[in-house]
């Protein structure tokens, strides 16, 4: 019971219930004058900072009737639309309302904001998220296996050891076979790697010892030979190094739950029926 107590779905959802009665009593107030509109002084400060925001000028008093106004207006002919029922079979008012109540699930979960032990719990949960990545600087010498054929690995071999006694620097770039993704490569991520020679090359890659030619290694593209120059491997930051970066993405999750949450309470108000051809009978969904 104390665990539940702490969880932030559960304040969610009691803050989400007292919001919907707060709702319901005001609607229930405003539905006994339906033909009333007030226009309090809280609507007309938020339209004087927009328009403060827009302009970065109050408005005069002209300018203040129009809006106030045009405010009015909207609010007559939109309960007018209303109670013509102009909202029904309306896919994109649909969809506005439901991004609303999204909107305010979204708001509510915000409230909760998390502390250092709810963060380092999602930081060690999700620590590919937000890792460090690795870098390397290497080069490489290319051998096309459809050129090649059969002889390419023998080649690659050779080659290696070529590579690997020789006491001269040797030019990488007529080496082996041209290659359009280059030859050196400095300070490369290891994103960028599995970017241009794919996830298994780079895995090989950050597997090689430093400093000597290895291989071969194989790519989309075909063998390569490799010398690993200088490298450093991937790792998880500390809570501080990226602690605004895990607090945005715990709230997103918490949203995320917010809304399912939500949804799932609200579900269970309805019975869901879907109709079927005439020659089945219709199809009921638990709410549950």
């Amino acid at each position: 019971m104390i665990y539940w107590l702490k969880e932030p779905l559960f304040h969610f959802l009691l803050i989400g219930a007292g919001l919907f009665l707060l709702y319901g009593l005001q609607a229930d107030d405003a539905s006994g004058q339906p033909n009333r509109i007030v226009f309090t002084e809280a609507d007309t400060d938020r339209i004087i900072n927009l328009w403060e925001r827009k302009w970065q000028r109050l408005p005069n008093q002209q300018e203040l009737q129009g809006l106030i106004e045009s405010q009015i207006r909207e609010e007559v002919l939109y309960r007018e639309a209303l109670a013509m029922g102009l909202d029904k079979d309306d896919g994109v008012v649909r969809r506005r309302m439901a991004q609303k109540m999204e909107f305010i699930s979204n708001d509510l979960a915000s409230l909760a904001e998390p502390d250092d032990g709810q963060l380092r719990a999602y930081l060690d949960t999700h620590a590919e998220k937000f890792a460090i990545p690795g870098r390397i600087t290497f080069s490489q010498v290319y051998l096309n296996a459809d050129r090649r054929g059969e002889q390419v690995r023998a080649n690659a071999d050779k080659l290696l050891t070529e590579l690997s006694h020789s006491s001269k620097d040797v030019d990488i770039s007529t080496a082996g076979d041209p290659f359009m993704g280059g030859y050196r490569h400095e300070n490369l991520a290891d994103f960028g790697v599995s970017r241009l020679f794919g996830k298994a090359f780079c895995k090989r890659l950050f597997e090689l010892p430093v400093g000597k030619w290895s291989g071969p290694v194989e790519s989309g593209y075909g063998l390569h030979l490799v010398r690993i120059d200088s490298r450093t491997d991937s790792t998880t930051p500390s809570l501080q190094q990226v602690r605004d970066k895990v607090r945005d993405e715990w709230l997103v999750e918490q949203r995320h739950k917010a809304n399912n949450a939500l949804y799932s309470e609200l579900r269970k108000r309805y019975e869901i029926i879907i109709e079927r051809p005439a020659s089945e009978p219709p199809k009921k969904i638990s709410s549950k």
